[in-house]
């Protein structure tokens, strides 16, 4: 599985855990609810750690706590274009 389906993923478990809608979480955690609604419409493929740590927040979790899911067991990278690897 790819990074950004694990994330979105592990958000939407998070909502039915929490029991709160994306706005709520958005709220709670300090962040613009477009932010999440951007994470699970696929928009934002790469989330900052800082917006994942702000949903974590929302959720009342820590950041390990995020990431300790068998979601992420053997999630991989997204692939760069050429001219990027090039460049790096």
């Amino acid at each position: 599985m790819l990074l950004p389906e694990a994330i979105k993923l592990r958000i939407m478990e998070l909502l039915d855990e929490t029991e709160l809608s994306p706005y709520k979480l958005s709220y709670k955690g300090g962040i613009s609810p477009s932010n999440i609604s951007d994470i699970l419409r696929g928009k934002v493929l790469e989330p900052t750690i800082s917006t994942i740590l702000h949903i974590c927040e929302g959720a009342g979790i820590s950041l390990k706590d995020f990431f300790d899911s068998k979601l992420f067991d053997e999630v991989e990278a997204i692939e760069r274009d050429k001219k990027y690897r090039k460049n790096s």
